[in-house]
């Protein structure tokens, strides 16, 4: 991934270059003259190809109702603001976090986490209306021009330097580059122009301030430490729910004309996942457990492990040794095996057709060339079922002696997940009640229980604390299921910022 994301920016750099060194652009929001080494054309390239990794990595979730209600409100905002004909794309990822982020080019991400967090229309309006604003400003253009201009300068001389194809730093960060930190202003601006979009459409503003308070709890609930993810890749331009509120001065238009949506929206997010879906595989222990898949591997001791729709990863505590479990693919193993110590710059030893567990397996030694220096592992290709999965285990040069019977033993604990309970696992999920008298969240959860702490039922509905009280007649969320979750999870709550990913 790293290497396809670098050589894309690399060649963004040249083309954006060779295009004119003092190439200007109008900014559509501010209609000022600013200096721009990408075009729009390859502003949109980037940010379609970047978005395709996106979503191989993050997964899209599965719900085509929630999709295409995001995408509605998304393409209203998207068709009538500065650049109406990008070729904007909303999508909905299965990932828990609370997040959403803007690629350059009009593809905006929005999390089921961040979803189930929200409680009108109005709320997504402004998120959705926020990201907008990033693309229609241009902001991740002007980025990347600035570390451009930083680091290969505007003269000619630079510009045909051998430091053109280094990129500024973004080429190094493959991925890095969705998630440029703005600064400010920037931030000011995006919060303006999502106020604006939301007004337009006719939605109250308040729901922008209250999904900046949502961020807040939230980041209470992690101890204050993790804040969520959504707030790490958009730093803090100050008192944000200050700001929308003196906003609310300047308004043209009576708030009676203003809408939250409330109504609109629960029904959107009845039962939607929340939090962690452990269908998709979870960690226990040292042992990784994929339901659907129905197959388990233990994992070394003490390793760090991370588990995404294309690979399952754990590094050592040293950091010098990495195992990946790779989401399977057809061919049979001797196929998938040919194709891999066939690859330039690979040598293979001890290649073998023992089983695994039962199961047709090639493995063997192999030693190859990274950028990052040479590696040396272990590889099985092991046919499960209809498919054949990659277990791969590296670590650098010279050191492979220390780590191999660590993936050796890995790699024979694949097999098949039979335990009952662990296959029927369920997820949380979200399902609404009308409260038929006024009561505090506390009251709420002992009649209606919830399966995760009435600290965060009361965040995921919009309100501080248990103690804080429901009008009657109000649609409230509790979060159920999860029995077979507790399994996974051990009774605790699951994860709703990236502390938890």
């Amino acid at each position: 991934m790293r290497a396809a994301s670098d050589r894309a920016a690399r060649w963004i750099l040249v083309a954006g270059v060779a295009a004119g060194p003092t190439a200007c652009a109008t900014n559509p929001v501010t209609g000022k003259h600013e200096i721009a080494l990408v075009s729009e054309s390859q502003e949109i390239q980037m940010g379609q190809q970047y978005a395709q990794q996106v979503i191989r990595s993050m997964g899209v979730y599965d719900d085509k109702k929630v999709q295409d209600y995001v995408t509605r409100l998304g393409m209203t905002i998207a068709t009538r603001s500065e650049r109406p004909n990008l070729p904007w794309a909303f999508y909905v990822m299965d990932d828990p976090t609370v997040n959403a982020f803007a690629l350059p080019g009009g593809s905006i991400f929005i999390t089921r986490g961040i979803l189930t967090h929200m409680n009108d229309e109005a709320e997504l309006v402004g998120v959705l209306g926020h990201e907008i604003g990033h693309v229609t400003a241009r902001h991740s253009v002007a980025q990347m021009t600035r570390q451009q201009i930083a680091q290969v300068g505007l003269g000619v001389g630079s510009i045909l330097s051998s430091q053109v194809a280094q990129y500024a730093g973004i080429a190094s960060q493959g991925l890095g580059v969705l998630f440029l930190k703005y600064g400010r202003d920037a931030e000011s601006q995006s919060d303006l122009l999502g106020f604006k979009y939301m007004v337009r459409e006719g939605y109250d503003p308040h729901g922008m301030a209250a999904m900046f308070t949502t961020l807040q709890r939230v980041s209470r609930l992690e101890g204050g430490g993790d804040i969520p993810e959504w707030e790490s890749t958009h730093p803090d331009p100050g008192n944000r729910i200050e700001a929308t509120m003196k906003r609310l001065d300047t308004l043209s238009v009576p708030m009676s004309k203003l809408r939250l949506g409330r109504d609109q929206y629960l029904p959107i997010v009845a039962g939607m996942t929340y939090g962690e879906d452990p269908r998709q595989g979870y960690i226990e222990g040292h042992t990784f457990y994929h339901p659907g898949l129905r197959f388990k591997l233990d994992l070394p001791s003490g390793w760090q492990a991370q588990n995404t729709p294309e690979a399952l990863a754990a590094v050592s505590p040293e950091q010098d040794a990495m195992f990946q479990l790779t989401a399977p693919g057809l061919g049979t193993p001797d196929e998938v095996a040919k194709q891999f110590f066939g690859q330039e710059g690979v040598k293979s030893s001890d290649v073998s057709s023992s089983p695994v567990n039962g199961n047709p397996a090639v493995s063997g030694l192999f030693e190859a060339q990274t950028e990052q220096g040479a590696v040396q592992g272990v590889v099985a290709f092991v046919k499960y079922g209809d498919l054949t999965y990659r277990l791969l285990g590296y670590t650098p040069a010279g050191k492979l002696q220390a780590y191999e019977k660590t993936f050796r033993t890995t790699i024979g604990s694949f097999s098949e997940l039979k335990d009952k309970a662990r296959l029927e696992v369920t997820p949380y999920q979200v399902e609404l009640v009308k409260v038929d008298r006024e009561m505090t969240v506390t009251d709420f959860n002992k009649q209606h229980p919830s399966t995760i702490p009435v600290e965060r039922v009361a965040v995921v509905n919009g309100l501080d604390t248990p103690e804080d009280r429901i009008p009657a007649g109000t649609t409230f969320k509790r979060i159920i299921g999860g029995q077979g979750a507790a399994v996974a999870q051990k009774n605790k709550a699951p994860a709703d910022s990236a502390s938890g990913k």
